[in-house]
């Protein structure tokens, strides 16, 4: 399960900024929370915790919480939409309010979701990162030596603390490359070595630009790349192009990674 659960934010005695921890679902089984899914614009996520509650937890609705299946969506809906639902439902009256990624930094079936959350009487508060507000942060977890996990959980935790580290990781060379979205099963992940970089989504939220898709589809030259998405996801086509043009391996899994997709990437890995 992966580690980016519930960000609280406490004061750093060394900058004044707001880092943040994580907390898993049953260490706070009774309090209220701020959910947010996909980048919101993080002018929205702090007015929605200035509006209900600044010691509200944050909890990503992307990620697997443990939650049971709500059978609000189809079965073949992409296990990131199916788990932002079934976690709003798992959380419910807890659920302060969703924080929704609605615009092109997302996809159409995020904006379904939210739309399906409202009309269950959830508080959603709909986000949508306009080109103007594209940042162009340096990649500092991207092109790091860092356990490709580590790396990612990191990145992701940028969309509400964006302030870089005192001393960053040291950079390497690539070796290897990830493209796509943090997976579901995160157990993928490892069988990258620590010289893996990161491209495609996870890496234009880095770069605070969500929404670049010329970005999402920057893969350096002669890097074996794994093009991972989820099954159903509207990314599968760039995947399967970026993983023809660049002799990469497409890799495509709806709910838990299965020991032929494992050891089909780990054959990939060691062999490239």
């Amino acid at each position: 399960m992966p580690s980016r659960f519930f960000h609280q934010s406490r004061r750093s005695s060394r900058r004044g900024n707001p880092v943040h921890r994580y907390i898993r679902m049953k260490e706070h089984s009774t309090d209220r929370v701020v959910g947010y899914f996909g980048f919101p614009r993080r002018r929205i996520l702090r007015e929605a915790r200035e509006r209900f509650g600044s010691a509200l937890p944050l909890v990503d609705l992307d990620v697997d919480l443990g939650a049971g299946d709500s059978l609000v969506l189809p079965a073949t809906t992409c296990r990131i939409i199916a788990n932002i639902v079934d976690n709003a439902v798992h959380l419910g009256p807890r659920l302060a309010a969703v924080v929704a990624s609605v615009g092109e930094e997302k996809c159409d079936r995020g904006r379904h979701a939210a739309y399906l959350l409202a009309r269950m009487g959830f508080t959603v508060i709909e986000s949508r990162f306009p080109a103007e507000e594209l940042e162009d942060r340096p990649l500092v977890y991207a092109r790091a030596r860092l356990p490709l996990r580590e790396k990612i959980d990191r990145i992701m935790a940028t969309v509400v603390d964006p302030a870089a580290p005192a001393q960053g990781p040291v950079s390497c060379s690539p070796t290897h490359g990830f493209w796509g979205v943090p997976p579901h099963d995160p157990r993928i992940l490892d069988l990258f070595p620590e010289t893996t970089h990161v491209y495609g989504w996870v890496r234009c939220v880095e770069a605070g630009r969500p929404s670049d898709v010329e970005l999402e589809c920057l893969v350096d030259e002669g890097v074996p790349t794994v093009f991972f998405t989820q099954s159903f996801c509207a990314k599968q086509d760039l995947a399967h192009h970026l993983a023809e043009k660049h002799r990469g391996l497409a890799i495509d899994c709806h709910r838990e990674i299965n020991d032929s997709i494992l050891a089909k990437v780990e054959a990939f890995v060691r062999l490239s």
